[in-house]
């Protein structure tokens, strides 16, 4: 199918019409006749690259009650993405070069965006063994990105071992920055609310100590790490300062974690129970303006669906994590073009270009993909962009809207309206609690109890 875009305001710049033709940006400008290609009136909408994302759990082999491959995909899909990284924590754990193969094939049946497996840097995920990371990178999937997230690898020497492998290819490092003695038991942010609450708390510094040894290892090594989730205005200024000397260092902050604060634990709602927990509204701002000065690299979605009576149960017994590939963009529109702090050519940058950028894998002889890769839009490039309206919570593109696994919702009515086909919120960017409370109260009957930083 080939489509002309009229009229989309390219990464916010002057309007233009885009045709795509077979998967691909075939002219751009003044398109007068396109022949056949179905029009989309994009008058007044943005038009970015298709959204990668480093940070994604499909839960599929083993936890299909939770997501699939096919239903994640399906989700990022309606979100904008055309590619997302499938993090290791499955059952079986993706250590070996048979099970990320399985997961990337999965990705390919399926068809709605590239799958990227994620390999585990040990074994298990137990912290004792490196894992066949060398097979991984050779394996059809050709793993560039190596984690253990869910769980830390403290073992200071395993993660040098980890780190000196991956540099032989390029490969990097993802590390999930939690200290686990400082953290056991530990249930939200410590803090004034953790305090208030009587909670056992989750310190910064067991997320600070771990970035802070790992970025030495990494400079020391010569080899490129990634930090997942970040969540503390002291990690944004350990990240600095490692990039400041030139370490290979590149992270990550995810949407809940730019928009939400620990505020929102007094509800006791378990949506918000995440790991990295939610932290004060001191280290949102924080975060927002490290992505804004380029010290925070991407952002990553932490997509982690549960089932339902993993989510619907008191604090204690939940599971950590909530979804996030519908509702994106959206949160980064609110939280860091709407504020001013980035334009659209920022967001296409943080969202797409530079995540492709950093784990693209090495070229394999063969056909090429059917998805293109992430960018600025030019002819010859991918057709998989995505139309945005300024000031609207609504997509509108070439990918058609898709039904979701039903545990991929939790969490996405507590944020933003879910994404949708077309934009169909007014323009002038109403409150975000009130969309809150609205959608919240026509899904569940239920009204929301906390309002949003």
């Amino acid at each position: 199918m080939n489509y002309l875009i009229k009229q989309a305001s390219i990464l916010g710049g002057e309007p233009a019409d885009v045709l795509i033709a077979d998967g691909k940006i075939a002219q751009l400008g003044t398109i007068a006749d396109a022949g056949d290609a179905q029009v989309i009136d994009a008058t007044d909408l943005v038009l970015l690259p298709g959204l990668v994302d480093t940070h994604t759990h499909l839960r599929e082999p083993g936890r299909e009650d939770a997501e699939t491959v096919e239903t994640g995909s399906q989700a990022a899909a309606r979100g904008g993405y055309t590619a997302v990284h499938a993090m290791a924590n499955s059952t079986p754990v993706a250590d070996t070069a048979g099970v990320v193969e399985q997961v990337y094939e999965l990705g390919r049946k399926a068809g709605w965006v590239d799958v990227r497996p994620v390999g585990a840097v040990t074994v298990g995920l137990a912290g004792k063994q490196l894992s066949e990371i060398g097979a991984m990178a050779d394996s059809r999937a050709a793993v560039k990105m190596f984690s253990d997230d869910g769980i830390c690898v403290f073992d200071p020497l395993l993660m040098r071992r980890a780190l000196e492998y991956v540099k032989a290819f390029d490969g990097v490092i993802a590390q999930h920055a939690q200290e686990p003695r400082l953290t056991e038991g530990a249930q939200m942010n410590e803090g004034e609310v953790s305090s208030i609450l009587g909670m056992p708390g989750w310190p910064a510094v067991a997320e600070e100590s771990i970035i802070a040894r790992d970025v030495l290892l990494a400079e020391h090594v010569g080899a490129r790490l990634h930090i997942c989730h970040v969540s503390t205005a002291g990690s944004v200024e350990i990240i600095r300062w490692a990039k400041a000397r030139g370490i290979q260092v590149t992270a990550e902050v995810t949407p809940h974690h730019l928009l939400l604060t620990d505020e929102k634990v007094r509800t006791y709602d378990p949506v918000f129970k995440v790991n990295p927990p939610l932290r004060r509204e001191e280290d949102v701002m924080a975060l927002r303006a490290g992505v804004a000065d380029g010290t925070i690299d991407v952002i990553g979605t932490d997509h982690a669906p549960h089932p339902s009576e993993a989510k619907d149960c008191e604090w204690g017994a939940a599971a950590m994590g909530m979804t996030g590939l519908e509702t994106a963009l959206s949160i980064v529109q609110h939280t860091l073009v709407d504020t001013g702090l980035m334009g659209w050519a920022d967001v296409a940058r943080i969202t797409s270009e530079v995540p492709a950028q950093m784990v693209r894998p090495r070229r394999r002889p063969g056909p090429p993909d059917r998805r293109g890769r992430a960018g600025q839009p030019h002819p010859g490039g991918s057709g998989s962009p995505l139309d945005r309206r300024p000031g609207s919570h609504g997509h509108q593109g070439p990918q058609l809207a898709v039904r979701r696994h039903g545990a991929a919702r939790i969490g996405a009515r507590h944020l933003l309206p879910r994404a949708r086909h077309r934009a169909r919120w007014p323009a002038g960017n109403p409150e975000v609690d009130q969309c809150l409370r609205e959608h919240f109260s026509r899904s569940s009957g239920r009204s929301s109890r906390s309002s949003l930083p």
